[in-house]
């Protein structure tokens, strides 16, 4: 029995629709676990409660991911989210927002096909920084990235995600559509104006009167994102098999808490979202995405980095350990919040709290090796900003400096004990050559490191303060291990 076909079990919360009633209005690209546990059921229940039919999502994976869409296809797009609460109890939802899934890998035409029809009315997307192709330090389109290198010299068949939108928003216009609504759905700051600056400039390769127009008619609002989604393990799948009595292919298992904030500015219209808990339009999303970036996926990126080197699997294993977690409220506090200028009355100090009992909830297994991965693109977003702040105001960093140090460390692919470390990072070849051409030099290895400009900028990167910050964590962290060195941290603070 296919999940769709399964709504009286008692499990389930009611479906509250028949699927069979959608119709595509929304093109995303980049079907994974955050995707169907955020913005997908965001959808489903804003259908549910408004009875809009036509915001259906047409959802496509285009490298990679390819099983998963045959797996969905197979008990019709149809899956469970099931959200765990700090309590230990459970709530199951069954998601039906997403009615076609395309795997495209091979032939992006059917993709492009949906794209191009007047009734698409937003493309979103979970590309992760680096589908972007953008230089994380110049903001600069990567032109000598093989896909966008491929995509400028064949633009009528495009591989990329910037590729694809250029090139369906080109015969849009040719054929006198409107343009639809970019909305990216990426955990990175700015979004929608990376998104923005990606398609302009990829845009401008190809056709530069396409770019002004694009510049001119297309909306691209950003958004900020909030959920904790752990990558499936076989265990996960069992236990929901087990629990529902059916198995589900797509069965994502996340934590109860979810937060979207979206700026209110789309070409051609978009749901009612904000009719669903947790949703909201606002005029700026900046404030709230320097929050969670900074609170969150800061704290959540040191202890990745020095809960992984310290042989902790996951972050909720992190945080039973009393100095990770003192580790933790300082930095939230008085290296994240402190930098942040938010609106009236917005409470910073109960927020860290309730980011503390999302990161011990012991449902969850979010596992720091997942965390880890990207550095070389989360870096920039989740520390620096709050590090140039910092420095400027003459105030400590020694959870940040710590923090980078741990990402060399971790970077460097050797962990305390001589063993491998599977890095996976953009620029994972480039970070491994640089590691071990200084692994016996802390002090040229921190600096070889400060060097890279895809990375670190170069005014932050001649701030000697800065450095010599850095420097000294590395060094400590070498000599003591990720365990005491986050000891010593904890008793200093």
């Amino acid at each position: 029995m296919t999940i769709s076909k399964h709504y009286q079990n008692d499990l389930i919360q009611p479906n509250g629709y028949d699927a069979k009633e959608i119709s595509t209005g929304i093109v995303h690209i980049g079907l994974g676990a955050f995707h169907r546990a955020h913005q997908a059921l965001y959808t489903h229940e804003t259908i549910a409660a408004t009875g809009e039919f036509s915001w259906g999502i047409c959802a496509a994976n285009i490298l990679g991911g390819q099983d998963l869409v045959h797996e969905l296809a197979q008990q019709d797009n149809a899956y469970t989210v099931t959200e765990m609460n700090p309590d230990g109890s459970r709530t199951v939802k069954l998601a039906t927002a997403i009615h076609k899934s395309l795997a495209v890998e091979e032939d992006r035409r059917p993709l492009l096909e949906v794209m191009e029809q007047e009734s698409t009315r937003i493309v979103s997307l979970t590309i992760t920084e680096k589908g972007y192709c953008l230089n994380p330090a110049t903001g600069q389109l990567m032109k000598d990235s093989p896909l966008i290198d491929h995509d400028l010299n064949n633009p009528e068949h495009p591989r990329s995600a910037l590729g694809l939108i250029v090139t369906a928003l080109a015969r849009r216009k040719q054929a006198g559509l409107k343009p639809f609504t970019v909305m990216s759905c990426d955990n990175v700051p700015d979004n929608g104006k990376r998104a923005r600056e990606a398609v302009i400039q990829m845009a401008e390769a190809m056709n530069p009167q396409l770019a002004l127009w694009i510049s001119e008619e297309v909306a691209f609002p950003c958004t900020m994102v909030d959920r904790i989604v752990p990558a499936m393990t076989p265990q996960n799948f069992a236990e929901v098999q087990e629990r529902l009595g059916v198995e589900d292919k797509g069965a994502i298992v996340t934590e109860a808490f979810r937060q979207w904030v979206i700026e209110d500015h789309f070409t051609m219209g978009r749901p009612d979202w904000d009719q669903v808990d947790g949703a909201r339009f606002v005029k700026d999303v900046q404030p709230y995405e320097d929050m969670k970036l900074r609170m969150l996926n800061g704290s959540h990126s040191i202890l990745a980095y020095l809960g992984y080197l310290a042989g902790y699997e996951t972050i909720d294993a992190c945080m039973q350990d009393d100095n990770y977690l003192n580790v933790t409220r300082h930095y939230m506090n008085e290296e994240a919040a402190a930098t942040l200028n938010m609106p009236e009355k917005t409470d910073l100090a109960g927020y860290a709290e309730l980011l503390i009992e999302r990161f011990t909830n012991p449902g969850l297994k979010h596992r720091t090796w997942q965390i880890a991965m990207d550095g070389s693109q989360k870096v920039p977003q989740r520390w620096l900003n709050s590090a140039r702040t910092l420095l400027a105001e003459g105030k400590s960093l020694a959870c940040i400096a710590l923090g980078i140090a741990g990402w060399i460390r971790y970077a460097g692919a050797i962990d305390e004990q001589g063993q491998a470390i599977e890095v996976f990072d953009p620029m994972a070849v480039e970070l491994k050559a640089l590691a071990d051409r200084h692994r016996n030099d802390p002090e040229a290895m921190v600096a070889a490191f400060m060097g890279l400009e895809q990375v670190i900028d170069p005014a932050l990167a001649a701030n000697t303060t800065f450095i010599a910050a850095v420097t000294d964590a590395y060094q400590r962290l070498l000599a003591k291990g990720a365990r005491l060195a986050m000891a010593e941290l904890a008793a200093t603070l």
